[in-house]
C-alpha cells in the first residue's frame, strides 16, 4: 500500500509540475492558468472562488458526475449530478 501512495504521490507532484511548466511557457499575457496536461487531464491554478465551487461540486443540470478540481490537478466528484441520479433532488 506504501508503494501505491508513493506512485499516486510523484504521479500527482509530475502533473503539477507539468502545468506550472505549461503556463510558464507561456507568454505572461497568454496565461490563463487553467487547462489540460496532454489533452486529458484538467488543472485549474487560479484562486478558487464560490462559484466555481458550485459549478463544480454540486451542479445537477451537468451531465458529468467527473468536473475538473476547483483547485489543482484532475478531477472532483460532482455531488449535484449524484444526487439528482439518486433522485434525492429535483432536476
Amino acid at each position: 500500500m506504501d508503494k501505491v501512495r508513493r506512485i499516486v504521490g510523484f504521479t500527482g507532484a509530475a502533473l503539477l509540475g507539468a502545468a506550472i511548466v505549461t503556463e510558464i511557457g507561456k507568454e505572461p499575457a497568454d496565461r490563463t492558468w487553467e487547462g489540460t496536461i496532454a489533452g486529458l487531464v484538467p488543472y485549474d491554478l487560479r484562486r478558487p472562488t464560490l462559484e466555481r465551487v458550485r459549478e463544480r461540486c454540486w451542479n445537477p443540470t451537468e451531465p458529468r458526475i467527473l468536473a475538473p478540481h476547483v483547485f489543482g490537478v484532475g478531477w472532483s466528484v460532482n455531488f449535484g449530478y449524484l444526487a439528482r441520479k439518486l433522485r434525492l433532488t429535483r432536476d
